[in-house]
């Protein structure tokens, strides 16, 4: 059995990045942050009770969920979390220090890994340095392997030197790639009572040293899988008896890419994959596809996807074959709140290896944490979502992506700076 009590923030960092695990298969990591956080004597919320399981969307089949949990017990992963899990990943974990008279303070890291292979030659530190992925067609190429060592070592930090005289919650989110859980996780009732919510990324661009109070307004986003079936027939012996599924696809997409801009904001549309396992002279009887919009706010993502959806049915209508959509992902937008920020430029600003501090910046991309934000904010609470440099050699979600591991410490003394400072 592993145990993280023993290692380092680089330690942890390494191991976790060498066993990356996709959305809602996050058993190993979930089970080892909360072994040493149990032990730290913080109160666990694992499964059914971390995340509202009915609102989980892109959930893996059975199959797969069961031979990922499997993988994490031969991988060392203790079996009592496991068993608690109960096949649901993310953990809440909550501590009061000193007389419990202070604010309710969240923070929010996420722990999922992505669909890809990581680069393998020595030009890739952590496969020169020993601690490339081990698991094939998946990686830590975002730097949540970091983000869930941030979320740990601040546990250690405040147990280790409190300063403070609150309650700690820390929300260990799985599924943030494809904006699957933060939403499931923000519709539980570990957000009603916090004060203040921060939610942290490492890398972004920015060099080690630089923090970012407030990384905010990303598009709001929808991600849909599609699938058309038609029937099938012989492309040269009996054309006319098919009904072409593959050519509904064409003509959703290219309707897809023709949906007006609005007025009111940004807004983007983009199909990202198309497939139909198909003979050249057969009819296709399915294809498939996966398609997103964004907009500036959460009321022109939903329009760009009624859009979208009233074209994927047009399309099916045209072609006489059936559709199917459902749900893959969904984020939306937020706007950090100034004490907040305020409070994180000033923590940042007296912590080691922090050498430039800027207060606001537009995301531009799409980030479920905007789910347990807002819930906060809309309870009366206020939030941020905080950039840690970390002179990342190359970009997100790239075969070499990685981080300066430098950045570690500096994240965990932003945030207990920040929590001590409230």
């Amino acid at each position: 059995m592993v145990s993280t009590a023993d290692m380092d923030l680089t330690e942890l960092r390494r191991d976790l990045h060498a066993h990356p695990e996709v959305g809602w298969t996050e058993f190993r990591t979930t089970a080892l942050l909360a072994e040493e956080l149990d032990e730290r004597g913080f109160d666990l919320h694992l499964g059914s009770d971390a995340v509202a399981p009915g609102e989980r969307l892109g959930v893996p089949d059975d199959d797969t969920l069961t031979a990922a949990e499997e993988r994490a017990r031969d991988e060392g992963a203790p079996e009592e979390y496991l068993e608690e899990m109960d096949g649901i990943t993310g953990v809440v974990a909550e501590k009061t220090y000193g007389d419990g008279s202070g604010p309710t303070v969240g923070i929010r890291v996420d722990i999922d890994a992505l669909k890809r292979q990581e680069a393998t030659d020595d030009d890739h530190r952590p496969a020169r340095e020993g601690f490339v992925s081990t698991h094939d067609g998946e990686m830590h190429a975002c730097g949540h392997d970091g983000h869930a060592t941030i979320g740990l070592g601040l546990a250690r930090e405040l147990d280790e030197s409190s300063g403070f005289d609150g309650t700690l919650k820390l929300f260990f989110q799985p599924a943030e790639e494809g904006g699957r859980g933060g939403l499931p996780m923000s519709r539980t009732e570990h957000l009603t009572d916090v004060d203040h919510l921060l939610a942290v990324h490492l890398g972004l661009g920015r060099e080690t040293g630089t923090v970012i109070a407030s990384y905010e307004r990303p598009l709001a986003n929808a991600k849909l899988d599609v699938t058309f079936e038609g029937e099938p027939a012989h492309a040269g012996g009996e054309p006319n008896a098919g009904r072409n599924a593959l050519q509904a696809a064409a003509t959703a997409i290219q309707n897809l890419y023709g949906i007006p801009r609005h007025a009111d904001g940004v807004t983007r549309i983009n199909v990202g994959e198309v497939y139909s396992p198909n003979a050249q002279n057969v009819i296709s009887e399915r294809a498939t596809m996966r398609v997103e919009v964004r907009g500036r706010t959460a009321e022109l993502n939903e329009y760009m996807l009624d859009r979208a959806r009233s074209i994927i049915d047009g399309a099916a209508t045209a072609h006489q074959v059936d559709v199917e959509t459902s749900l893959y992902g969904k984020t939306t937008t937020f706007e950090a709140d100034d004490d907040l920020v305020e409070t994180v430029v000033d923590a940042a600003s007296g912590a080691d290896g922090v050498d430039e501090v800027v207060g606001r910046v537009d995301f531009g991309a799409s980030e479920d944490a905007s789910y347990l934000i807002r819930e906060v904010q809309e309870n009366g609470g206020t939030a941020t979502y905080v950039g840690i440099g970390a002179s990342n050699p190359a970009g997100h979600h790239t075969a070499r992506f990685d981080i300066d591991e430098d950045s570690l410490p500096i994240g965990v003394d932003v945030l207990a700076r920040t929590v001590r400072s409230l």
